[in-house]
C-alpha cells in the first residue's frame, strides 16, 4: 500500500487542522448554540439587491463576466477601491490595487511572493489563526511580538527588528482577530516611525475596519506610509457577503506586480462575475446604507453579549470590550484551560473557540474567543448562562489538567 505520509511535503506532514473548522461538526448539530466561528450575520446579506445586480450583469455583460479576466482584477472595481482609500487618506491608483479571492488568498499570495524557508515574520500574539497556518506552510520563522491592551508594544517590536533580519510584520490594527483590540493612533505613529528604519514590509490586515460601533475611527497605518512599506489588505467578506470571495491588496506598484505573478500561478483571476457584482453594488450607493444597518445590528449584539457576560460569568473571568468588529476575548484564571473547559461545555450544546491556537507557541491556554455577530439573539442569554455555569463548575472542580 502507498505510504502517503512519506510523500507529503514537509510543511504538510505536521500541519494541523483549524480548530474553528473542527468545531463545525458540533455546531452544525440541531439545538447547538454557537459563539464560535467568525461569520457575519446572514441577516445582513443584501440578497435582493445582489440578485438584481447579478441578473443585470449576466444579461448586459455576458462576455466580460463569464470569460477569463485580467489577473489584477476588473479595472472598474480597482478604480473604486483606489478612490475610496484615497478619500480615507491613502493616495492610491488602480495600478496599486490587486483583487484577490478572499483575504486568505491575499495572505497566501504575499507569503508566496516574499517568504523563503527560514525567513522571519513577526506577528501579534495572539493573531489570526489562518495567517499562522499560511506562514508555516511557507516555512517561515514566525515570532510573536509582545502585546498589551493597545496591541503591539513598540519597544518590543524594535527589539525584535534589531535582533534579526525580518521580512514581514503582520498586524490587524482594527478590532483585532481574536482579541477585538484596536491599536490607537499614537501607537500606530510610533510603530511606523520604528519600521521606517528597517527594510521590512508591514501587512495591514483590515477586514473589520468599517464595523465600528463606539469611539472615533483611527486612520489607517498606510496613511503614514512614506516609504511604501505597507501592504494594505481589505475585504468585502464581512461587509457585503463572504461567499462572494472578493478582497484586495493595495501596495506599491512593484509589489503589486509580484502579487499578480503569484496569482497567475494560483487561480489566474478572481471570478469576474463576483467582482462585477461588488463593483455595481458599491457604485450604486448601496454600501454605505448597508454598513449603517450592519453597525446597528452588531452594536446591539455586542452590547447584549457584554451585558450577559457581566451577568453570568464568574468574577474570576476577564474580557475585552471591543469598539467594533465581530469578537470579544475572554480569559479564565491562570492555569486553567479553555480546551479542557470544552469537555464541560460541548455536552451542553454550547461552543466557543479556545484561544491557544491563535498563539505562535500555543500559549494562552486559558483564553477563548467569542463571536457575537452571528450569535442568535433569541438564544444568546441561554447560551451564555450555560457557559457561565459550566465555567463556574470547571473552576470549582479545580481541574487544571
Amino acid at each position: 500500500m502507498l505510504q502517503y505520509e512519506k510523500l507529503f511535503s514537509g510543511a504538510f506532514q505536521h500541519l494541523k487542522g483549524n480548530i474553528i473548522r473542527e468545531l463545525y461538526k458540533y455546531t452544525n448539530q440541531p439545538g447547538f448554540i454557537s459563539f464560535a466561528g467568525g461569520n457575519p450575520s446572514p441577516a445582513t446579506f443584501p440578497n435582493k439587491q445582489l440578485a438584481e445586480i447579478a441578473w443585470e450583469v449576466l444579461m448586459e455583460k455576458k462576455v466580460p463576466c463569464l470569460q477569463y479576466g485580467v489577473s489584477a482584477g476588473q479595472m472598474s472595481l480597482r478604480e473604486y477601491i483606489a478612490e475610496s482609500l484615497s478619500s480615507e487618506g491613502v493616495p492610491a491608483k488602480a495600478e496599486n490595487v490587486v483583487i484577490t479571492t478572499g483575504s486568505q488568498q491575499s495572505l497566501d499570495l504575499i507569503a508566496k511572493a516574499f517568504i523563503n524557508p527560514g525567513d522571519c515574520v513577526l506577528v501579534e500574539n495572539p493573531t489570526y489563526v489562518a495567517a499562522l497556518k499560511i506562514f508555516s506552510i511557507y516555512q517561515a520563522d514566525v515570532e510573536p511580538i509582545p502585546c498589551d491592551d493597545e496591541g503591539v508594544i513598540p519597544q518590543a517590536l524594535e527589539e525584535k527588528l534589531k535582533e534579526k533580519t525580518v521580512k514581514l510584520i503582520y498586524l490587524i490594527p482594527n478590532f483585532q482577530n481574536p482579541t477585538g483590540i484596536t491599536i490607537p493612533w499614537k501607537r500606530r505613529q510610533e510603530i511606523m516611525e520604528i519600521v521606517k528604519k528597517y527594510n521590512v514590509v508591514v501587512l495591514e490586515d483590515d477586514p473589520y475596519g468599517k464595523l465600528r460601533y463606539a469611539g472615533d475611527a483611527v486612520p489607517h497605518m498606510k496613511t503614514l506610509d512614506s516609504e511604501q512599506q505597507v501592504i494594505y489588505m481589505g475585504s468585502f467578506s464581512k461587509i457585503i457577503a463572504p461567499g462572494l470571495r472578493v478582497a484586495y491588496v493595495v501596495c506599491d506598484e512593484k509589489i503589486a506586480q509580484k502579487i499578480v505573478l503569484a496569482k497567475q500561478n494560483n487561480d489566474m483571476h478572481t471570478p469576474n462575475l463576483t467582482q462585477l457584482i461588488v463593483d455595481e453594488y458599491c457604485r450604486r450607493g448601496y454600501l454605505e446604507p448597508h454598513l449603517k444597518e450592519c453597525r446597528r445590528l452588531y452594536a446591539e449584539k455586542r452590547s447584549m453579549m457584554l451585558d450577559l457576560i457581566s451577568k453570568y460569568f464568574p468574577g474570576e473571568m476577564k474580557w475585552t470590550k471591543p469598539e467594533g468588529g465581530l469578537f470579544l476575548w475572554s480569559s479564565l484564571p491562570e492555569g486553567y484551560s479553555s480546551m479542557k473547559l470544552l469537555e464541560y461545555v460541548l455536552p451542553c450544546k454550547v461552543a466557543y473557540v479556545p484561544g491557544e491556537s491563535f498563539f505562535v507557541h500555543n500559549d494562552g491556554i486559558n483564553t477563548m474567543r467569542l463571536n457575537f455577530s452571528n450569535a442568535d439573539t433569541s438564544k444568546m442569554e441561554t447560551g451564555l448562562k450555560i457557559l457561565g455555569e459550566q465555567i463556574s463548575r470547571y473552576l470549582s472542580d479545580g481541574n487544571t489538567k
